[in-house]
């Protein structure tokens, strides 16, 4: 036995595995994730894989003990793949980058540093000005991934998510209808020799194809109302079978919601709040324990009797009409809903390292610019500076003086 032999047999010396070299790069992301605290959000923007991937390519990941409890995500997997667990929500907002599902709440705002990035949701129609006055004046550049673009024009976040919604919308719509929640009685599509459910869709996007999808395959009669008849075409292309479409301003709309045991809200703003195209005179006429369902609640809604709910307390009735209008419908499948989100995060993400940071992404890349709302202090989105009467720059300006 050699000397070191029994030195280490003596002192429990014993060879350890040195953890690999992480590799730091020029544009290396600090990246805070925040445990969600709006009312029952669960899901989380990145998960634990997409944090080992970003972590090998030498950027540093802090997550709140607990952010993706919700998720199904422990903080050992977060742990394990290489992300720092804070204690808080204190040490997470130390980041440069925060990445989180919600918008800021006001505990928030007391955490976050002074020219930091945020990339959250921004639901508009729930803040006022001073929200965005105080992301002003901590000169925070921040990026509402509702309105990201891709390079063809498409927002991939609402994409994702409305997938997601239109695929739940007609499960939750079922719930609804059933006796063991004092709905209709009824069930969601059609059994032979008894009339199917009827479903009337307004809007013809994500959230329609995927909605009509699923009451198609339950057997239900469904009908599709949009003002673009290019929307409708391209609809009935994409599902691949032969529906009714109309356009909604029209006769048709009135007579079809009145008829319905079902009516999704799913037309989205094309710009600022989405259009109200159902009046309480309408919801009036509608079946006794007849179910909408507004898909658009957080930018406003489609019924003019909606108002937000909660998963907590998902429903009111309002005359003998139940309306269903949580606006974080895809945090009922968190696990599913995170694994999107990250999906989407992960590559943005790599990309904007490789380019030395967010702003270089943002001069890089005009097609990502329309996600910017704040910059450096100044508020950056046509609409929202009308809206509240704010200051507003151009970000293409900035732009040509960055240039």
């Amino acid at each position: 036995m050699t000397g070191f032999e029994e030195l280490a047999k003596q002192t429990a010396l014993y060879p350890q595995e040195a953890p690999a070299a992480v590799k730091k790069q020029q544009g290396s992301l600090m990246i805070g994730l925040p445990k969600e605290v709006s009312l029952q959000e669960n899901r989380i923007a990145l998960t634990p894989e997409a944090v080992a991937i970003l972590v090998r390519n030498g950027h540093e990941v802090l997550v709140e003990k607990g952010a993706g409890i919700g998720a199904k995500f422990s903080d050992n997997d977060y742990s394990e793949a290489g992300a720092l667990i804070a204690p808080s929500a204190k040490e997470v907002y130390n980041a440069n980058l925060i990445l989180k599902v919600e918008p800021l709440v006001e505990q928030e705002f007391e955490y976050i540093k002074a020219g930091s990035t945020l990339i959250s949701a921004v639901n508009l129609p729930n803040h006022d000005r001073k929200y965005f006055e105080r992301l002003n004046s901590k000169k925070i550049t921040a990026l509402g991934y509702e309105y990201i673009e891709d390079k063809v024009g498409g927002m991939p976040v609402i994409r994702a998510m409305s997938e997601i919604a239109g695929s739940t919308v007609m499960l939750i719509a079922g719930e609804y209808l059933s006796s063991a929640n004092n709905g209709r009685g009824v069930i969601l599509g059609g059994i032979t020799g008894v009339p199917p459910t009827k479903v009337v869709i307004l809007g013809a996007g994500t959230v329609a194809e995927y909605a009509a999808r699923t009451a198609l395959g339950l057997g239900a009669e469904i009908k599709v109302f949009d003002k673009h008849i290019y929307k409708l075409q391209r609809l009935k292309y994409a599902i691949g079978q032969h529906i009714y479409t109309s356009i909604i301003e029209t006769d048709t709309l009135s007579e079809a919601i009145q008829r319905a045991d079902v009516v999704i809200g799913a037309m989205r703003a094309e710009d600022g709040l989405s259009p109200v195209v159902v009046t309480q005179e309408m919801v009036s006429h509608m079946k006794l324990d007849a179910v909408l369902i507004d898909v658009s609640i957080d930018q406003g809604g489609n019924f003019e009797t909606s108002r937000m709910t909660t998963h907590k307390e998902p429903t009111y009735k309002l005359n003998d009409v139940i309306h269903y209008c949580v606006p974080n419908i895809p945090s009922r499948v968190a696990h599913t809903a995170s694994l999107a989100l990250s999906n989407i995060f992960l590559p943005f993400l790599l990309k904007t390292g490789t380019l030395g940071g967010i702003e270089e992404m943002m001069f890089a890349n005009r097609w990502f610019m329309k996600g910017v709302y704040s910059h450096n202090g100044l508020l950056t989105n046509a609409y929202i500076a009308k809206k509240f009467n704010m200051r507003y720059k151009d970000l293409s300006l900035l732009l040509a003086a960055r240039i």
